[in-house]
């Protein structure tokens, strides 16, 4: 009986001592079918390996983009420590291709900030380093924050890239282990300072001056220069830095100012970086990504994305748009549709080619109510000359849908002008185009011009996008005359082949609307417009036309 009793206290002790794996099947050793690992609850694009592995004999053989390989775990405690690490060998793509996309949840949300630097993306690209097709590992240790309940692990693949993974783990620590890291900036962040507050993040170790209950402090070392000792965790104030790259390092130390037993270190590399002013978006879209900018005039919101959580608008002038991509929610202030922003401060960036800019500051409104004419495009010069349309308002007219039935969210459709064919996209979740019905006739589309990987293709919002076509017979019927044009005189003519109503609006250049008449003598006063150069968009009968018209 004895030995009973000391072989079951000897197996508490050793569940006590030793750490426990949290992940299922993380070795995917086990699968339902050939295209679902047993346990994993998001496997997209995913099929069972069995030639290309690192241990035992399967793998996942996982094909980008972008497909997701994801698994929750409950039961998570605040405060302690978990250590993730898996296995990826990249047999294919561009060196963005593959990626950790991992968080601390609570109750099924998200935390998409904390250890964001190790958990949802590595080094200053975020993207896992291809390594010449070799077997990589890739390890952390993390500390559970106070609001986590639950674990959401997943990597990602994208691009068409074929990544192989295999022997992924997430083990909880028998004890808590001293954790030390860098919450900003962020890896190979660019900043436009010379002042910059590095903020820090300790776990299960005690910093201050040397005392009762004191496990040690912080040693770090700018550039490679003298060691500086630290005895809290409020950010690190650098100022002046020069403009270049910059490297800091730390260590946790005891109170004798000695490493740790294991040692526990970290750095951070960044660039401090000058701000660019650009007159308008089409300066800005020929910048350096990466670098940050000033767009000094003013850019209209065409359209905020409501159903993401990157706090996304897409903005244009008079020459060109660009999305906000604003995942840091630094844009606090309550846009509307039709809002203009002036002085917008950020950094260029760039996701599937599409270009984006992330702000780096807050911005408030310069003008409310604006609106935009979207540019008539036909399918062909969508297809052949997109890059001009991205991201801005456009309608293209007299297309055909390839298909039947009801729109999707997050679904791409086939539109045909004759034997020119491109993509409408169907990209906003939360708007009433979800679940209407696909015509099936000749329409026209209005929506954001958009760009993924090499495509070009509109982004409709809403029902009210998808119309019938634009009347050229009816166009060519109701010839319209505009002169004199370029005017001076304060007025112009507009006339047609009949005597019905002529409903005319005026825009700018940056496609704010100026006038909006109806004329029944044919006349427009101009007399209150600037000098410049005017969009006059004139409609009769329920057809439209548009035409330029110059105020000298």
């Amino acid at each position: 009986m004895k030995k009973i009793y000391f072989l079951l206290f000897t197996l508490l002790i050793a569940s006590s001592s030793y750490g426990q794996e949290l992940l299922v099947n993380g070795t995917f050793e086990a699968w339902d079918d050939a295209t679902t690992p047993t346990g994993w609850t998001v496997a997209e694009s995913a099929e069972q390996e069995t030639t290309v592995v690192h241990g035992g004999t399967s793998a996942v053989k996982h094909t980008g983009g972008t497909s997701d390989l994801g698994q929750r775990i409950s039961g998570i405690t605040p405060g302690t420590s978990y250590t993730l690490s898996l296995w990826y060998k990249v047999e294919s793509g561009d060196g963005t291709d593959a990626r950790v996309w991992s968080k601390w949840a609570l109750d099924g949300a998200n935390d998409n900030t904390t250890d964001a630097d190790v958990l949802q993306g590595v080094g200053s690209s975020g993207y896992f380093d291809n390594n010449g097709n070799e077997w990589t590992e890739y390890t952390t240790t993390v500390t559970a924050p106070a609001t986590a309940n639950e674990f959401y692990f997943e990597v990602r693949t994208y691009n068409g890239a074929v990544v192989y993974w295999d022997d992924f783990s997430f083990f909880q620590e028998a004890t808590a282990i001293p954790t030390l890291s860098v919450t900003y900036p962020t890896n190979g962040a660019s900043i436009p300072s010379a002042d910059v507050d590095v903020e820090i993040s300790v776990q299960n170790f005690t910093v201050g001056n040397p005392g009762a209950g004191i496990d040690g402090h912080i040693h770090y070392t700018l550039d490679g220069g003298s060691v500086v000792m630290k005895y809290d965790t409020d950010p690190i104030s650098l100022t002046g830095l020069s403009i270049g790259n910059h490297t800091l390092d730390l260590e946790l130390v005891d109170n004798s100012h000695q490493p740790l037993a294991s040692p526990i270190t970290t750095s951070v590399s960044f660039e401090i970086t000058g701000v660019n002013q650009v007159a308008d978006i089409t300066a800005l879209r020929a910048g350096t990504i990466g670098d940050f900018y000033e767009l000094t005039g003013e850019a209209i919101i065409s359209y905020i994305i409501t159903d993401g959580t990157r706090n996304q608008k897409y903005i244009q002038d008079g020459g060109a748009g660009i999305l906000i991509d604003d995942n840091g929610g630094i844009l606090t202030t309550a846009f509307n549709n039709g809002d203009g922003i002036t002085g917008l401060k950020g950094q260029l960036t760039e996701f599937n080619n599409t270009l984006q800019f992330v702000p780096n500051e807050n911005a408030t409104a310069s003008s409310t109510g604006n609106t935009l004419t979207p540019i008539v495009v036909s399918a062909s010069e969508l297809i052949n000359n997109g890059e001009a349309y991205e991201s801005r308002l456009i309608t293209l007219n007299n297309v055909t849908f390839a298909d039947a039935g009801t729109f999707t969210d997050n679904t791409s459709y086939d539109v045909a002008d004759g034997s020119d064919i491109t993509v409408v996209r169907v990209n906003f979740g939360d708007e009433d185009l979800i679940g209407s019905a696909i015509p099936a006739g000749a329409v026209s589309v209005t929506g954001i011009g958009g760009q993924f990987i090499d495509d070009y293709q509109i982004l409709p919002r809403y029902i009210s996008d998808i119309a019938p076509p634009l009347s050229v017979a009816n166009f060519n019927a109701n010839t319209f005359s505009l002169y004199p044009n370029p005017t001076n005189t304060g007025f112009v003519s507009i006339t047609s082949r009949n005597s019905e109503a002529i409903s005319v609006q005026v825009f700018d250049i940056l496609g704010k609307q100026v006038k909006n008449e109806t004329l029944t003598n044919n006349t427009l006063n101009v007399a209150n417009l600037k000098s410049g150069v005017y969009i006059v968009k004139i409609t009769q009968n329920n057809t439209s036309t548009t035409k330029k018209l110059v105020i000298k």
